[in-house]
C-alpha cells in the first residue's frame, strides 16, 4: 500500500500515487496540441482530443445525444432512468455518478483541495476548478455543430442542443399531461402540483419551492450572501440573471428575437413563451389515451369529458 504524505490517502500502486500527487502539486504533464489545455492523466487528454475531432461513437437510443466515451453515455442514461445508485451515508442525498458523491462528501468535510493559481478561490471538485479557470482564459471549447454558438461547459452545450435544436419531449406530467424535454424540467414542474419545498433554510424552519427563493430569503432574513446592485438605479437582486435582464431594460436591448415575426424580448423564457403562438406543437398529452393538446386547459377538459376524471 502506498500512502500520500499530504492527505493520508492510500493508493494501490506507486503509479497511482504519482497520479494522485498531482492533485496537490497541480502538475499537468499532458498537453493538447490543438488548444494547449493540460491534463494530469494521459487518458483524459485522449478523451479531450475527441472534442476537436468531433468523434462521438456512443449514441443514446432515447434522444439525440452522442458521446466521445462510453462512460459518459452510461452516466447520461441515468437522466432518462432517474437512477441514483450512489448514496451519501451522512445525509439522504443520492447521486447518479460516483464522482459527484465523492465531491458531495467534501460538503461534510469542508475539504477544498483544488486551488486556482490566479485568484484565491478553492474548490471541492477538480471539474469545478476547470470550469472556473475558463473565467480567466475565456475559453469556450464546446461548439454546437448546428449553429455558431460555443460554450464553456459540455453540459451547457447539451442543454442548448436539447432546448434549441430538438422538439422531442419524452417526459410527461402525470397530473396535467404537459410534456418536457428533460426529466429535470419535469421534476421542477411537478412541484407546482405537489407543493413540494425541497429547499430548506439552515437558520430557521422556512422551506421553499425554488432555489432562488431560498437565496433571497437568506439575504433578506439572515444577511447571508451578497446582494447584486444595479449601477444605474441601485435596485438590488439576489440572482445575476435577474440583474442582467434588468440592465437590458435600462439599455432598451432585447437580444432574443423571434424568427417568425419582428418581436424581440429581454429574456429567453419570454421568447419561448411567445413562439408557441407560431408553432403547431401540442405539448400536453392525455395519460389515458395518448391524445395531444396545445393548451393545458384543453387536456383538463378532455380528462373530464372523455375519461370522467377531475384532474388535480
Amino acid at each position: 500500500m502506498f500512502i500520500a504524505v499530504k492527505c493520508g490517502k492510500c493508493c494501490q500502486s506507486s503509479s497511482t500515487l504519482t497520479v494522485h500527487r498531482r492533485v496537490h502539486s497541480g502538475e499537468k504533464p499532458f498537453e493538447c496540441s490543438v488548444c494547449s489545455r493540460r491534463f494530469t492523466i494521459f487518458g483524459n487528454l485522449v478523451v479531450h482530443s475527441k472534442i476537436h475531432s468531433g468523434e462521438k461513437p456512443y449514441k443514446c437510443h432515447e434522444c439525440d445525444e452522442a458521446f466521445s466515451v462510453s462512460s459518459n453515455l452510461s452516466s447520461h442514461m441515468r437522466v432518462h432512468t432517474g437512477d441514483k445508485p450512489y448514496k451519501c451515508h451522512l445525509c439522504d442525498k443520492a447521486f447518479s455518478q460516483s464522482g459527484t458523491l465523492n465531491g458531495h462528501m467534501r460538503v461534510h468535510t469542508g475539504d477544498k483541495p483544488y486551488k486556482c493559481h490566479l485568484c484565491d478561490k478553492a474548490f471541492s471538485l477538480s471539474a469545478d476548478l476547470t470550469k472556473h479557470m475558463r473565467i480567466h482564459t475565456g475559453e469556450k471549447a464546446y461548439k454546437c455543430s448546428l449553429c455558431n454558438k460555443s460554450f464553456t461547459q459540455s453540459g451547457h452545450l447539451q442543454t442548448h442542443k436539447q432546448h434549441v435544436h430538438s422538439n422531442r419531449r419524452p417526459h410527461d406530467c402525470r397530473y396535467c399531461g404537459k410534456l418536457f424535454k428533460s426529466s429535470f424540467d419535469l421534476k421542477r414542474h411537478v412541484r407546482v402540483h405537489t407543493g413540494a419545498k425541497p429547499f430548506s433554510c439552515r437558520h430557521c424552519s422556512d422551506r421553499f419551492t425554488w432555489g432562488h427563493q431560498l437565496k433571497t430569503h437568506l439575504l433578506k432574513s439572515h444577511n447571508e450572501g451578497t446582494w447584486l446592485t444595479c449601477d444605474i438605479c441601485q435596485k438590488k437582486f439576489s440572482c445575476s440573471g435577474d440583474l442582467k435582464a434588468h440592465i437590458l431594460r435600462h439599455e432598451g436591448v432585447k437580444p432574443y428575437v423571434c424568427s417568425e415575426c419582428p418581436k424581440s424580448f429581454y429574456r429567453a423564457a419570454e421568447l419561448r413563451s411567445h413562439q408557441f403562438m407560431h408553432l403547431d406543437v401540442k405539448h400536453f398529452c392525455c395519460g389515458f389515451c395518448g391524445k395531444y393538446f396545445k393548451r393545458k386547459e384543453y387536456v383538463l377538459l378532455h380528462f373530464k369529458r372523455r375519461h370522467d376524471v377531475a384532474a388535480s
